[in-house]
């Protein structure tokens, strides 16, 4: 046997294992190179980054470190979801944005990633005014401190429902699922990742030390998100044309989409769904540390659980979708699996079990990864062909409302009930720190079931050619 065939065998062998083995690799096609896949995913890195830093870090810094109010750093953080509602509107103009270059996707993207970098930059300038560590009058500080967090929060709005919306665009029908699960892996790889950092980089706080890794965070961002619309759309100067897109109509638009059949039953389920599996948020440590006794060391790594327990179900997701599964089916076994999780969690207090709250969380982590990918695999296929970027923003829209609405009233409804149990108001068997909690995991439940109701009537599946699908599934499909 020659030496140039022995070198052609072991070529394609090392090429079968390539694709087997390496993550992700199957989720590339001819016109989609893995390459350039993973380098569009660098917007959601950029975004996870930018929500671990001003819901997770800074929360922490402004009010332990800064000594800023907790109600004014809830008002703060809460901020960058005003714009969440205008995503549908984001995804619309995308989709019929005019432009003589040819790019429908790009411009927002880069306008998203401007209003993120502009917005970090200013950050801790303001924060420390309004500290009052500089003098300056408080209420500069504050008007400071809120513009930097609407900046951000628009920023994040724009990059990721029109890179999204790109995805969908450049990405195969049969490779789509497999998309999806990148992106939202790449998200939370962003989130876990930079929130360690940053947690590491100001253990030693000082007023330089905020300034430089939030002023990091703005280059660091330009710099993802720049190498990720690098040469990513193609232009297309007759699809962007001023005639093109002349009689478009936002509400129009959105109401023949929201006539589509399933489509107002599909949001709801979004709705409840999320508001389901984000009440707890906020809740999930200081349960484990009040309830349960645990120490930091051990309720931190929570995070780390949820997200194995997201990324084992963005493996399984897409999986199944590639062979052809109805995405709201998946998203429905993402409600089941909440059920036992947040009733694991119920029952670790009174049966003093920790491994079963650990249990629960993961339970927690797994099924809302696969309801997120699973609904947002839906909201691509809605109306593929015209539509796709309003589909994409109101699947955005709807989600992040209801997330944020619903952390919002997890606590208030934590702090109302444990206030009313406290005084004995509710009697004496309920007088006890762990009703709070309880009265909002039994909420988080019972909206879990709403949930499914609504998703009940849109799992209809249908089984499709075999011959147009790819069965095969290995490590290239693990998001690890």
């Amino acid at each position: 046997m020659s030496e140039a065939v022995k070198l052609g065998r072991i070529g394609k062998l090392w090429t079968r294992l390539g694709t087997q083995f390496l993550p992700f690799a199957d989720a590339a096609s001819k016109d989609l190179p893995l390459g350039r896949l993973v380098r569009l995913s660098l917007f959601q890195i950029s975004v996870g980054m930018a929500m671990a830093l001003t819901v997770g870090t800074l929360n922490r810094v402004m009010i332990v470190e800064l000594g800023v109010s907790s109600a004014l750093v809830a008002v703060m953080v809460a901020l960058p979801l005003v714009f969440a509602p205008f995503r549908a509107l984001i995804g619309f103009k995308s989709d019929n944005h005019r432009s003589v270059l040819g790019w429908r996707r790009v411009p927002y993207m880069w306008i998203g990633t401007l209003l993120q970098f502009g917005g970090f930059a200013m950050m801790p300038f303001a924060l420390l005014v309004l500290a009052g560590d500089s003098g300056a009058p408080v209420d500069v500080g504050k008007f400071a401190a809120a513009i930097a967090f609407l900046l951000v929060g628009a920023g994040i709005q724009i990059t990721q429902t029109a890179g999204l919306a790109l995805a969908a665009d450049i990405a195969t029908e049969e490779t789509r699922p497999r998309v999806v699960a990148l992106m939202y892996t790449m998200l939370l790889v962003g989130m876990v990742a930079s929130g360690a950092v940053f947690g590491l980089l100001l253990a030693d706080f000082s007023p330089m030390r905020l300034i430089q890794v939030v002023q990091g965070a703005a280059l660091l961002t330009m710099i993802f998100n720049v190498c990720a619309l690098w040469k990513q759309e193609a232009r297309n100067p007759a699809l962007t044309a001023s005639a093109a897109g002349k009689d478009a109509d936002f509400w129009r638009e959105w109401l023949a989409l929201a006539d589509m059949p399933g489509t107002r039953r599909f949001l709801v389920a979004v709705a409840l769904g999320t508001m389901a599996f984000s009440m707890q948020d906020v809740l999930l440590e200081p349960y484990g540390g009040e309830i349960l006794g645990l120490p930091v060391s051990q309720t931190t790594i929570l995070t780390a659980i949820m997200a194995c327990g997201g990324l084992v179900a963005f493996a399984l997701s897409a999986r199944a979708l590639t062979r052809g599964a109805n995405p709201m089916r998946l998203a429905a076994y993402g409600l089941l699996a909440g059920l036992p999780g947040f009733t694991g969690v119920l029952f670790s207090a009174p049966l003093d079990a920790v491994w079963l709250f650990f249990a629960g969380a993961l339970a927690i982590g797994f099924g809302s990864g696969m309801f997120a990918i699973g609904t947002l695999t839906a909201a691509m296929q809605l109306d593929p062909e015209k539509r796709t970027g309003l589909a994409l923003g109101a699947w955005g829209a709807v989600a992040a409302t209801a997330g944020g609405v619903a952390i919002a009233l997890g606590g208030l409804i934590r702090d109302g009930v444990s206030s009313l149990a406290a005084s004995g108001s509710l009697g004496t068997a309920l007088a006890d720190p762990a009703t709070g909690y309880g009265a909002v995991y039994y909420l988080e439940i019972i909206l879990l079931f709403g949930a499914l109701i609504a998703v009940g009537p849109l799992v209809r599946y249908t089984l499709e050619d075999a011959s147009t699908r790819s069965t095969k599934f290995g490590l290239a499909q693990m998001p690890v």
